[in-house]
């Protein structure tokens, strides 16, 4: 636990000698590390390519082990035992992939196997852009940061032999296959094989190329290859079999599964190396490309306080005044995991994998990739269009791009592949909502194109599977996957298409989807109160258990939830919801009971809305101003398991941006922010006057505190404002939200 207190005092440190507020340094990179958040402590760019974590999820030594459970993240807090530093993660998700090319450094004789060579660690730094640890076993001082494309390692080395391994056999991914060439002392070039994400699509698996360069020639260098072992006659004959071989000064390429590089030194006193990793989807040359155009003859410092500078441009877009050191660090730890994902596809030069085509693509602006929009159509994406417009602008038109090059639009895109993971037509609710919040340059009318091909495609639709079972009766029935809640994804992306229809003056079309989108209402069953799977007949399904499916256990009707987490999830008919349920009164008792009954998660996405829902309630609105702010307590806190749980890409911690600000989108397609009890005194967000007419959005609240956190007025620009709800329109002019709280709920 030494590391630990080293890292915590350091941290304090750091926050409380800041004069002026450079919002990156409240950035503690440790948070959701632990309790299956799923993020990584290491540094990374802006929504990077390259990021650099320290992988301590091999070895028995730890708690948890990589092939010992559904681990989709190379570094888990509680874990003691370091096999390496991976060069390529993925943030926040729920699947394993990536976490390979691990730089590992040693002292004394080479050895090839990683629980040989793997170590515990102590005096753990993390922040925002910067790692750093050291080894015990060899008395090593690691330091890391990292470009857009580029993962920056530096190891302080003591006085005798020193090794640089770069394992390639190792890794979160569950593919296989990998190609490593030693180019000189100084440079190594090769490529690792990954994909199969939630173990779909393994056909789709996908190169990452790599080109590492060594401050430092070595004084020796070489190649290992692990093969397989063999049985029977061949056997007699293979010495080698299933035996490491080290290849010395091997400079052919090598390719195989279990295969790495060691590069050695002797030192006759304390030395440091620097290894720059150049990482590419394209190709090696790339990779090398990527590495010299980003870093090129720059020292680590360097690269490492223009990462800081970049990070501290973008996390400052929204300043905080009031509130704990705890709340800063919660704020901008979160506001950093929603600039991670969707990250950077596309290298210096704009090259990029088109999606299926097996062809080079090009872009003048950024190919983003990893949309998990499942997750993220639910708030990261509007949180996009609000602070972060021209990056949101772009992924739509990334979204666009993989349409042309795919036929179909995004579900869970990854590195140009297809994942096909969780249900839904999530890109439909993302491009309506970046459109009517004044985001338009992109091709509208393409993007209609594709979303009407997804809603109307009835056979072999990947995007939605099911579609002529869904359209004949309303609704899908008992036999498709997650019926319910697939229905109900199926209705949330049918409103959008006919919002934008409305946009676009294609009236028919908008009573069309209009009508499709509230089919979620033959689920209803008034006896439970609950929404119930049908059979093909029409018949409610029996037996009918409406807790099977917590903990994301499978079950017939929901998708990672039960009929409670999926009871009141029609974000883009809150109103019409209401009245389904019996009125105001009964749709309160109802939505209270699950909270009373501890059957909301706040890890799952289904029901992150449902505590704004009784805004929509006159007289209940106290009710969301509790819960909102008691929720935040409780699941969001300055410490490794410091999420409710996976971060799904941000979309977790974007969630929690909006509580503490006071604002949140939890309706679809109607562009209104629910006002809830702010945790700060004062939240301002400067607008891009390329999209907003407005200079900057000011939300300052009177009488803040832990006991006062029920709203007793709000003034939108000094008038008094009615309801508990603004729109982003009024948001984007510009001005200042004035919300006054006290100690009294208002019923």
């Amino acid at each position: 636990m030494i590391q630990r207190v080293l890292f915590l005092v350091y941290f304090m440190f750091c926050v409380s000698c800041v004069a002026s507020q450079e919002c990156a340094t409240y950035v503690n990179t440790f948070i959701g590390t632990s309790n299956f958040g799923a993020t990584f402590p290491g540094p990374i760019a802006p929504r990077g390519m390259a990021s650099v974590s320290p992988f301590n999820v091999a070895g028995k030594q730890n708690k948890l082990e990589k092939d010992s459970r559904w681990l989709s993240n190379p570094y888990v807090y509680e874990n003691t035992f370091l096999t390496g530093f991976s060069q390529v993660n993925l943030s926040g998700v729920g699947c394993p992939d990536l976490g390979v090319i691990l730089v590992m450094p040693t002292t004394g004789e080479v050895q090839t196997n990683h629980l040989d060579y793997g170590t515990t660690y102590s005096n753990e730094i993390g922040k925002a852009g910067y790692y750093s640890n050291t080894l015990d076993k060899y008395n090593i001082k690691t330091e890391f940061t990292a470009s857009t494309r580029v993962g920056v390692n530096k190891f302080t080395f003591p006085k005798g032999k020193s090794n640089i391994l770069i394992n390639l056999g190792l890794g979160l991914t569950n593919e296989q296959d990998a190609m490593v060439q030693v180019v000189s002392p100084t440079e190594i070039q090769g490529v690792r094989s990954v994909g199969s994400f939630c173990y779909n699509s393994p056909e789709d698996a996908y190169p990452v190329y790599f080109v590492a360069r060594f401050s430092k020639p070595a004084t020796n260098y070489g190649v290992w290859k692990t093969p397989d072992t063999y049985q029977g006659e061949e056997a007699k004959w293979m010495t080698y079999n299933g035996k490491t071989r080290i290849m010395e000064r091997n400079t052919k390429m090598v390719v195989g599964d279990s295969i790495g590089t060691y590069f050695s030194y002797e030192f006759d006193k304390e030395e440091t190396v620097e290894v720059k990793i150049g990482i590419s989807y394209v190709s090696i040359e790339n990779a090398r490309e990527n590495l010299e155009k980003e870093t090129g003859n720059k020292s680590f410092d360097t690269v490492y306080k223009e990462t800081f500078n970049q990070w501290n441009s973008l996390l400052s877009r929204i300043k905080v005044k009031g509130g704990t050191e705890d709340d800063k660090i919660n704020f901008y730890t979160a506001l950093y995991h929603t600039l991670i994902h969707p990250n950077t596809l596309n290298d210096v030069n704009g090259d990029y994998p088109e999606i299926k085509t097996g062809k080079i693509g090009n872009t003048k602006d950024t190919r983003f990739t990893v949309f998990s929009l499942w997750d993220t159509y639910r708030n990261l994406h509007q949180l996009m269009s609000l602070v972060y417009p021209k990056q949101q602008s772009n992924m739509v038109k990334s979204m666009l791009d993989m349409y042309d090059e795919n036929g179909w639009l995004p579900k869970w895109e990854l590195n140009s592949t297809e994942t096909f993971t969780m249900v839904g037509d999530p890109a439909s609710i993302v491009i309506t909502d970046t459109y009517i919040k004044g985001i338009q340059d992109f091709n509208v009318n393409k993007a209609y194109e594709a979303m009407l091909k997804s809603a109307t495609t009835l056979d072999n639709n990947p995007l939605r599977p099911g579609l002529k079972n869904y359209l004949n009766n309303g609704y899908l029935v008992v036999g498709q996957r997650g019926p319910v809640s697939t229905t109900q994804e199926y209705n949330a992306a049918d409103y959008a298409i006919a919002v934008l229809a409305k946009e676009l003056g294609k009236t028919d079309d908008y009573k069309t989807f209009k009508k499709r989108s509230l089919s979620y209402y033959k689920f209803y069953d008034k006896d439970f109160k609950l929404l119930r799977p049908r059979n093909e007949d029409g018949s409610f399904y029996k037996p009918f258990d409406p807790l099977a499916g917590a903990n994301f256990e499978e079950n017939v009707g929901y998708i990672e939830g039960n009929a409670w987490q999926y009871a009141f999830m029609a974000p883009h008919d809150v109103k019409g919801m209401i009245k389904l349920y019996g009125g105001g009164k009964s749709f309160t008792n109802q939505l209270q009971k699950l909270f009373d009954t501890n059957q909301f998660d706040m890890a799952n996405e289904p029901d992150i809305a449902y505590p704004y829902w009784f805004n929509y309630v006159k007289g209940e609105a106290w009710r969301s101003q509790k819960i909102v702010r008691e929720l935040a307590s409780k699941y969001f806190q300055n410490k490794p398991a410091g999420l409710p749980g996976n971060d799904d890409t941000g979309t977790m911690s974007a969630w929690l941006i909006y509580a503490m600000s006071g604002i949140y989108p939890a309706s679809i397609g109607d562009n209104v922010y629910q006002i809830t009890s702010p945790v700060f005194d004062e939240v301002e967000i400067a607008l891009n006057s390329e999209y907003y007419s407005g200079k900057s959005i000011k939300i300052i609240t009177k009488n803040n505190s832990e006991e006062n956190k029920y709203i007793q007025s709000i003034k939108l620009n000094n008038k008094p404002l009615k309801g508990y709800s603004v729109t982003h329109q009024q948001l984007v002019n510009g001005g200042v939200l004035e919300i006054e709280l006290g100690k009294n709920p208002i019923k």
